[in-house]
């Protein structure tokens, strides 16, 4: 596994707009404090030209977008990547990305959400990490939440102890200044699919459960890959449901096992899922037990803090992991190895 320079003080951060830009004044509002926050962090940032641009959640065209990429991944004044915003069709622009350009400039990218779709066959195919956490957009926040700052020491360098939370928003606050964070409102529980306390370790991979099921089976798709690659270490698949029904889920389970993700699987995580879709009547743990990994005696765990209701962990794909559930509290500890 190939793990880029971290990010250091006085570094470049590119801001590719790799999905959706901004798309009203108080996303501007937001982004511009991001800018600002970094710049007096000491950090130097250059953001995409369409950082302000919002057509249909596309912040451009797929081509422009990629090639936006393509020439920050080339660009040797340019340090480290964190995408701007999350949105619908990121796929897009894979078609045009020059993955062995990114062989020859490893970088580490950062995303959350949608730019899953770049992040996972980074990973999966070319063995380079990636980073699950925050979009840049996030950083605009008036106060920073407790995981921007602990996303921060991470993609410094300091690679801390990851411990769940006791809240997070169940809804987001309504967006007034552009400048809101969280809506802690609901208690954190960590919770097992046949509810015993879970220890287990592996190489760390996954993202945005929706982009997952979207790239796999296409060639695009290195996930088969991944598991052979390291299955010395076995995985540890951790997935963050955006939209999809909880008949979804079972459904592109069937097809990731089929595929060979969970071929030497220590233990599956899902976060809190942000909507609970089901024209069934299916609540998320029936879901999970009704699909294909309740019969892989390994870990489940759910509602786990890499969510889209915030606040959430920072994953580097790639890393060994430790994952420890005791009394419906998680935390992972990574090793760059």
């Amino acid at each position: 596994m190939i793990y880029p320079k971290f990010l250091q003080k006085g570094a470049t951060i590119g801001v590719p707009a790799v999905s959706d830009g901004s798309y009203n004044e108080t996303s501007n509002i937001r982004f511009k404090n991001s800018i600002k926050r970094f710049e007096e962090m000491g950090y130097k940032v250059i953001p995409s030209k369409n950082l302000y641009n919002s057509v249909m959640t596309r912040s451009a065209d797929a081509i422009t977008r990629a090639k936006e990429f393509n020439d920050m991944i080339e660009n040797k004044d340019i340090d480290f990547l964190m995408c701007a915003a999350g949105g619908e069709f990121l796929l897009e622009i894979l078609p045009y990305i020059d993955f062995e350009k990114i062989k020859e400039n490893p970088k580490f990218v950062q995303g959350f959400s949608d730019p899953t779709g770049i992040m996972y066959p980074i990973t999966t195919k070319c063995d380079i990490a990636t980073i699950y956490s925050v979009n840049f957009k996030s950083f605009g926040m008036q106060n920073l939440e407790e995981d921007l700052k602990k996303d921060l020491d991470i993609i410094s360098g300091n690679i801390i102890e990851q411990n769940s939370f006791e809240l997070y928003e169940e809804e987001g606050l309504e967006r007034v200044t552009g400048l809101e964070g969280y809506n802690l409102t609901e208690k954190v529980e960590w919770k097992s699919l046949d509810g015993k306390d879970a220890k287990f370790s592996g190489r760390i991979i996954g993202g945005c459960f929706d982009n997952i099921a979207e790239i796999a089976g296409t060639k695009f798709d290195g996930g088969a890959e991944f598991v052979e690659r390291y299955k010395e270490d076995g995985t540890i698949w951790y997935f963050d449901n955006f939209a999809l029904s909880n008949e979804s889920v079972i459904r592109t389970l069937w097809k990731f096992n089929e595929l060979g993700y969970f071929k030497y699987t220590k233990g599956i995580i899902f976060g809190r899922f942000c909507f609970e879709n089901s024209e069934l009547g299916y609540s998320i743990e029936q879901a999970l037990k009704d699909s294909v990994i309740s019969k892989l005696n390994i870990p489940i765990i759910y509602d786990a803090d890499i969510s889209h209701k915030g606040p959430s962990f920072t994953i580097i794909n790639g890393a060994l992991a430790e994952v420890d559930i005791k009394d419906k509290k998680g935390k992972i500890k990574l090793e760059l190895k």
